[in-house]
């Protein structure tokens, strides 16, 4: 965005420059001396060599690289022991469309807009701490009582802009990129929900636990319970990258 702020302090200097060269121009019609015009033209020479020193100086500042300083402070605000499994993944490719109009000096209208590729990985799997079940030793039988639905462990994302637009007095703000994200974030978790991803990792975790109490010769009952709760996958993220 600073070379937006570059061009409107450009703009500005262009428009005084030629809002002078007007009063002078006038001032010379109107002047019969010749010591006016001889400060007419000499004011003329002074903006023109202006505007040169002006361009060679913004190119000089648009060729220099950046001097970048960083710094990081990590602070641990807590840890924890969870027992969360992913047991299916998915990649998605949304298209978001951000477009805003706005007035002014509620007279003029200004619009800006951005099309925006939101790439994203997807991981979704669940929460052992949720599960409830009864175990016969005798009958070498566990039961399932009661087995939470999917969630939305992660999410990593990727932000791809496109036919970026935006016009004099209506320019794009951290605020709006940072909506944009968070809109483009919501739209893939939705499009999430509505995929195949919830049965797959249903079906998926009934294979696991069958599996692995099958090794224990041990019999699973009540698996169909893995599958009632595919259609309420919720989003608790355990990772994100935006």
């Amino acid at each position: 965005m600073n070379s937006n702020k570059f061009k409107i302090i450009l703009w500005s200097v262009g428009i005084l420059m030629i809002i002078f060269l007007g009063v002078f121009l006038y001032q010379l019609s109107s002047s019969e001396s010749a010591n006016s015009m001889m400060i007419v033209l000499m004011l003329l020479l002074g903006l023109i060599l202006g505007g040169i020193i002006a361009f060679l100086a913004s190119r000089k500042m648009a060729s220099s690289p950046p001097v970048i300083t960083e710094s990081s402070h990590t602070i641990a605000e807590s840890m924890r022991k969870v027992f969360k499994v992913v047991s299916a993944e998915g990649h998605f490719n949304e298209i978001y469309n951000y477009e805003e109009t706005t007035k002014l000096l509620n007279f003029i209208p200004s619009k800006k807009k951005a099309l925006v590729i939101v790439q994203a990985k997807v991981l979704v799997g669940y929460d052992f701490e949720k599960f409830k079940w009864e175990v016969d030793e005798q009958n070498r039988r566990v039961k399932l009582l009661n087995f939470p639905p999917p969630e939305i462990l992660s999410t990593e994302t990727d932000y791809k802009y496109y036919n970026i637009e935006e016009q004099f007095f209506n320019l794009f703000s951290k605020d709006d990129l940072a909506k944009i994200q968070q809109n483009g974030k919501r739209q893939v978790i939705e499009a999430a929900k509505k995929s195949h991803l919830p049965e797959v990792a249903a079906e998926q975790m009934r294979m696991l636990l069958t599996e692995l109490l099958e090794g224990k010769n041990f019999f699973l009952e009540n698996s169909s319970k893995i599958t009632e709760g595919k259609n309420q996958m919720d989003y608790k993220p355990m990772n994100t990258n935006s």
